[in-house]
């Protein structure tokens, strides 16, 4: 069964034929015309003419081609087996690298804070229009708004199972919503006497601690919405406030210049952290992964295996420093001095070899945390750059604007995250990727969010406009 098509068929059979009648093989000729049963008449001018030559000498150069090209391939082969072998980077490193996978827009104030949810492709963002708005952020698609504040909503957290999300706004209410029950809000808690900057779910979601202006922090029982407890202690505005992964501890960032860690069963002040010159934006206990980079970089030695949580803080404050804590002796472990303005937002890598940092100086800035270097400078936003999260499979993060960009998902455990085919096969930030499950978010004083993936980071910004970017293939979309 022949390859050529008829027409293929037709123009061979014409070639030969002109090439037996130029040569005068009559016989031949005469054979192969009766035997194809081809219509031949001789034309100078036909396509044909002369065509079998032209073939057969190219054919003779591309050999010649083929022969030289072999040559020098086995040459290369043979440099490249002499060459030093250079180890490619292992994809759970990866950092976040601009431009961002999704700009997700539709805030009409700036974005706030974003949170992800632990097992979908969520991303709930807080605004100071009032508002709470819900996207996919695999497609970068918005799904609904949740209205219910009256004032600027400051924080968004999801429960570790991802039903209940829970948010505070400078109206001086805290609300929690049923996403199982379309998004409603169920629970109001008062209590607050101004307003209410940070909350989050307390592990074991039966509680949430709060941070407020009125310069204290609550503790509330979720069933009942009663207050629990009331933790006094800094003498300004209460930024910040995390909970240890084992809820033993609490860290908070204050305008008073410190960062605490507090016993939330008592409300006793464990330890008090002092050296900034200005107000404290933000505190994050850093993950078991991150314990022997830490001691590295402060010079201790490496023989406390322990892995309890809460052992290190890393604070970040308007006097555009970062700061490593020793919780247990409050000694100030490494300052790491950069950016050019208020640091708002920290988050540390998976792997636990970074910390990231947002900044109003628009940027996001990675840092190795057994040298204390800044290996990365990104600059994700127009506008102030507020925070930062690692989700599930992405970070996301929001600028001073009306959009969020999304990057990757950070576990709430201490194990360092495996790695997955999709951190590879790449999409984010809705903002970072797939690091075995986690993502990080990063928010700007802006009303986008933009999404990478690492997995995926989100961040967003004051030009209400939204970004997302892949760290694996390095695509960039904007959502309108």
């Amino acid at each position: 069964m022949s390859l050529l098509s008829d027409r293929q068929r037709e123009d061979l059979h014409k070639s030969m034929l002109d090439y037996l009648y130029a040569n005068n093989f009559t016989q031949a000729f005469n054979a192969l015309k009766q035997e194809t049963e081809t219509e031949y008449t001789p034309d100078p001018k036909a396509k044909y003419t002369g065509l079998l030559e032209k073939k057969w000498t190219s054919v003779i150069r591309l050999q010649k081609k083929i022969m030289d090209l072999e040559n020098r391939n086995s040459a290369l082969q043979e440099e490249l087996s002499q060459a030093p072998a250079k180890r490619a980077a292992s994809q759970s490193d990866w950092v976040p690298r601009a431009p961002a996978a999704h700009v997700l827009t539709g805030h009409r104030s700036p974005i706030t804070r974003v949170a992800f949810h632990p097992q979908y492709s969520i991303l709930a963002s807080a605004s100071e229009d009032a508002t709470v708005k819900i996207w996919d952020w695999e497609t970068g698609e918005f799904e609904r708004t949740l209205k219910g504040h009256t004032k600027a909503v400051m924080d968004v957290d999801f429960d570790h199972k991802g039903q209940l999300l829970v948010t505070c706004s400078t109206d001086l209410f805290i609300k929690i919503w049923d996403s199982q029950n379309e998004w409603k809000n169920t629970k109001t808690f008062p209590g607050h006497e101004h307003s209410v900057s940070s909350v989050r779910f307390m592990p074991g979601d039966e509680f949430i601690v709060s941070a407020s202006r009125d310069r204290t922090i609550r503790v509330f029982d979720i069933a009942s919405t009663h207050l629990v407890r009331t933790i006094t202690g800094h003498s300004e505005w209460v930024r910040c406030v995390i909970p240890s992964d084992d809820g033993k501890l609490l860290a908070s960032a204050s305008n008073d210049h410190t960062a605490r860690i507090w016993d939330p069963l008592t409300g006793e002040s464990k330890m008090e952290f002092r050296g900034h010159e200005n107000a404290v934006e933000v505190v994050a206990f850093a993950p078991y992964a991150a314990y022997a980079a830490i001691r590295e970089l402060a010079g201790l030695p490496n023989t406390d295996r322990s892995r309890r949580p809460g052992a290190y803080v890393a604070t970040g404050a308007r006097d555009k420093t970062i700061k490593l804590w020793d919780v247990a002796s409050g000694q100030l472990l490494r300052n790491l001095p950069g950016h050019d303005n208020w640091v708002r937002a920290l988050a540390f890598h998976p792997t636990g070899k970074y910390l990231l940092s947002a900044s109003d100086d628009k940027t996001i800035r990675v840092w190795e945390l057994s040298t204390g270097r800044c290996m990365k400078t990104v600059e994700a936003h127009g506008h102030f750059v507020q925070t930062l999260a690692w989700g599930r499979q992405t970070v996301a993060g929001s600028g001073k604007s009306d959009e969020v960009k999304v990057n990757g998902d950070a576990s709430k455990s201490d194990a360092p995250p495996a790695e997955e085919k999709f951190f590879a096969g790449g999409h984010l930030l809705l903002v970072l990727t797939a690091l075995a499950g986690d993502f990080w978010v990063q928010e700007a004083c802006s009303r986008f969010i933009c999404h990478w993936a690492l997995g995926t980071l989100v961040l967003s910004a004051a030009d209400s406009t939204n970004h997302s970017f892949d760290t694996h293939t390095l695509q960039y979309h904007h959502i309108t």
